[in-house]
This record gives C-alpha cells, sequence and structure tokens, in this order.
C-alpha cells in the first residue's frame, strides 16, 4: 500500500483534513471531541506525514494533540504552501482546498517532523516574544515624542513609557527565572553567551526560538533561520543569490549579534572585513557574518564547548 500524507486545514471551528493520494476528505469540530475523532481516524490510516499550517496559533493544539498520540506531524509555511498552490494552479482558496493542497505539499516536499517545544520551552518563547513587543512599543512612544511639541501629550508619553519600562523590567526577571530555573538552559545560555557579540537576549531568544540549536547541521541551522543563500539560475543566466523564509525573530537577533560581533570579536571582525575587501557590499557581508556567528554557535551547543580565541 503506498504511503498516504494528511493535510489538515485548521480555522478557528473546525478541522479540514484530506488524504493523499487516497482521495478522503473530512472534517471535525476544534474541540475536544473533535481533535479525539481526528486522532482515532489519522491511527488508523498510519499515514506517513501529517502537515497542518501555521495559522497564528490555531495550529498549536492541534499539533500538540497529534504529538502526543504518536502520529508524525509538521506544521509548515503557509507563504510556501500558497506558492505550491499557485504552481499546481489552484487558484480557488477554501478550506477543503487548501487540505488537499497541503497534502500535496507535505508528499512533494517530505519537511521533517520534529518534535515540539514542551510546555515550558512554550511559555519561555511567549515571554521573549511579549519582551519584544514592549521593546517595540517603547521605541514607537520614542518616535512619537520626538515628534510632539505639546507638553500634554509629552507627559503622555513619559507616563506610558515608565509603564512599559516597569513591564520590561518585569518580563527580564521572568525569563531570568526560567532560565536559571532550567540548568539545560542556564549552560546553554552561558556557551552562547561566551561568543562575542552575543548577550542575553540574544542567548534567550535562540534559547526560545530555535531549539533545534545543536542538533542539525549547518545547512539545516541556516535554513531554519532564513539564513541559507537562495540561487537564482537558468541556463547562462545567474542572478544574485538572496535569503529569506526562516524564523524572523531568529534572523533579526541574529544581524543584531553579528553587527555587534563584527567590531568587538576579532575572528568575525576579520571575516566580515575580508569579505569588504573583496568587494562585497556591506549588507552582503553583513549576512555572511550572521550565518558565519550561526554556525559557530551551533557547534558551541552541539559540542558544549564555549567560546575560544583563536
Amino acid at each position: 500500500m503506498d504511503a498516504s500524507f494528511v493535510g489538515i486545514d485548521v480555522s478557528k471551528d473546525r478541522l479540514d483534513a484530506f488524504v493523499h493520494p487516497l482521495g478522503q476528505a473530512f472534517a471535525v469540530a476544534r474541540n475536544g471531541e473533535g481533535l479525539a475523532q481526528l486522532v482515532a481516524r489519522l491511527q488508523a490510516l498510519a499515514p506517513a506525514l501529517i502537515a497542518v499550517e501555521a495559522t497564528g496559533g490555531f495550529e498549536t493544539i492541534v499539533a500538540a494533540t497529534l504529538a502526543g498520540a504518536g502520529l508524525p506531524i509538521v506544521v509548515v509555511n503557509p507563504a510556501q504552501v500558497r506558492h505550491y498552490a499557485q504552481a499546481l494552479g489552484r487558484r480557488a482558496k477554501t478550506d477543503p482546498i487548501d487540505a488537499f493542497v497541503i497534502a500535496r505539499f507535505a508528499e512533494a516536499t517530505r519537511p521533517m517532523p520534529r518534535a515540539l517545544p514542551d510546555e515550558t520551552t512554550r511559555l519561555l518563547a511567549d515571554l521573549v516574544a511579549r519582551r519584544r513587543q514592549i521593546v517595540e512599543m517603547m521605541a514607537a512612544e520614542g518616535q512619537r515624542e520626538r515628534r510632539t511639541v505639546d507638553k500634554r501629550l509629552k507627559k503622555s508619553i513619559a507616563r506610558l513609557r515608565k509603564a512599559l519600562e516597569k513591564e520590561l523590567a518585569e518580563l527580564d526577571a521572568g525569563i531570568d527565572d526560567s532560565i536559571r530555573g532550567s540548568p539545560a538552559w542556564a549552560e546553554t545560555e552561558n556557551l552562547l553567551a561566551s561568543v562575542p557579540g552575543v548577550g542575553p537576549v540574544v542567548a534567550r531568544t535562540l534559547i526560545a526560538e530555535l531549539p533545534e540549536l545543536g542538533t542539525l547541521d549547518r545547512r539545516q541551522i541556516a535554513a531554519l533561520a532564513g539564513l541559507a543563500p537562495w540561487t537564482r539560475q537558468s541556463g547562462q543566466w545567474k542572478g544574485k543569490s538572496f535569503i529569506g523564509g526562516g524564523r524572523k525573530t531568529v534572523r533579526s537577533v541574529l544581524f543584531i549579534a553579528a553587527m555587534v560581533a563584527a567590531r568587538h570579536n576579532p575572528t568575525l571582525k576579520a571575516f566580515r572585513d575580508r569579505l569588504v575587501t573583496q568587494g562585497k557590499p556591506k549588507l552582503v557581508a553583513l549576512i555572511a557574518t550572521a550565518r558565519k556567528l550561526l554556525t559557530i554557535l551551533n557547534a558551541i551547543v552541539r559540542d558544549k564547548q564555549p567560546w575560544k580565541t583563536a
């Protein structure tokens, strides 16, 4: 019997599933009873892979339930699925059609199922994400303060910034408690922070949002962070390579770390300067530096050996 691939489209109230190549389609409610029905049906099918789109959090309980039942589940990027749908000529968009496309996408790309983060790791990721939101709000208020001349508005902005600063301090304390409460996380943070250019915020973001660090090879980890170069070539024509996809928040903190490391980390400074001397644009050199930094961090966590200056 040929292997089957299941695509699940998740909406607020229901789950649409499609089994390829059997052609079976069914739907269940997105509640406890519906999830139990879904698990029972999929366990009977024993599919090779089940794919569900990332849909702003609605998919989390579905993925966790299926993973807990021992089923091979993977959460896929919706943008990649839509591009695949366009390549198939499927322009219509309904929940059953989406489930069909997701199943076909799973068969064509065979993404590797990965263990879902446990509850503690998800909590840390939520704390880190909330910290990032607070910092963004503080930056926005700072921009407003520079643009306004009205004293009442300036006082309003000052009050809000003070409240945000208090909230940020509480979040930092919560993140610190989480990290220090886990010996494994504390060890990983110390390993990451041993690299010049990597501070606590970068280290904790990587722990929370890139738990695969140290378990993949350099190409896989670069792709996961969206730092792997994509080559455009057709016949004799060769376009510029570019990066994209992956985890944006991870890529953003790595860019920040790379900028610091390019000034204060002798190894990465020499690497970045060499690329610039060779005529590489500064942005290209920064991307390459961020990718090399990630490769170094991946090896450090894998080998459990702190940074050593050459």
